[in-house]
């Protein structure tokens, strides 16, 4: 595996965890379109909608089960025999998101969809920024969004915690950097302290705190300053933010 490194021009980020007791505000969206939407598309919605103002912006939505919930509905529907809504296969897709999202904005800016396992952040962060370098000049909106799966598939490896995150690629409006970059991991992998994914974190030599998933690894680094890593399968995931671009 080649070591890649990439800085991405932060203009502004949102987050909605998982355990938010209330509802994320989406207004913006009509009523009608809104009642059919499911918790997921909500967050991502929401915090798609905090980090973007009227200008034109492509967007790069990533989730590792996306709207796997609303199709395991309709699976179970279609094995029952019963009708399956045409609006729920509709809105059952990867990329639903970024379709509403467009419409509700009069946006026909290029919108693309990321799914790639445990890793689907950390990819979708490397999407962002490919799709960034080509035109500086425009920005990029990055939202991931996800949710553990039905239970009915039992157990998931490195399953996801939930909770959305919007990053806006803008250098103009550039209010600090991510650093990233993606190595061959040596060794095993740092546990959180606790092993559980929502304990605190472990440290390693190099001062990164390691955490148990992608989206805990880059909310640490956002939230704090301090950077952050996640490792799996071979691969190892860093952040550290700068005020500047290194």
């Amino acid at each position: 595996m080649p070591d890649l490194h990439w800085t991405i021009p932060v203009g502004r980020w949102s987050s909605w965890p998982a355990t938010a007791s209330a509802a994320p505000d989406i207004g913006f969206i009509e009523p009608i379109v809104r009642r059919r939407l499911s918790t997921l598309s909500k967050v991502a919605l929401k915090v798609a909608h905090d980090c973007v103002v009227q200008d034109p912006v492509r967007v790069v939505f990533a989730s590792r089960h996306g709207e796997l919930r609303r199709t395991t509905d309709i699976l179970r529907s279609i094995s029952a025999g019963e009708p399956v809504s045409p609006t729920a296969f509709s809105l059952s897709v990867l990329n639903a998101m970024t379709g509403i999202f467009g419409i509700a904005r009069g946006d026909r800016s290029a919108a693309s969809a990321i799914s790639a396992g445990a890793q689907t952040l950390g990819y979708a962060l490397l999407e962002a920024y490919a799709q960034y370098a080509t035109q500086p000049d425009a920005p990029v909106l990055l939202v991931y969004a996800d949710e553990p799966a039905d239970l009915a598939y039992g157990t998931i490896e490195d399953e996801v915690q939930g909770g959305a995150i919007a990053l806006l690629l803008d250098q103009a409006a550039s209010a600090g950097h991510i650093v990233c970059s993606l190595s061959r991991a040596d060794g095993p992998q740092p546990a959180p302290a606790g092993g559980a994914a929502d304990g605190p974190p472990g440290r390693t030599a190099d001062g990164a705190a390691s955490f148990a998933t992608q989206s805990q690894a880059l909310l640490h680094c956002l939230e704090t300053g301090q950077p952050a890593r996640w490792q799996h399968a071979g691969a190892l995931w860093h952040w550290r933010w700068h005020d500047r671009a290194a």
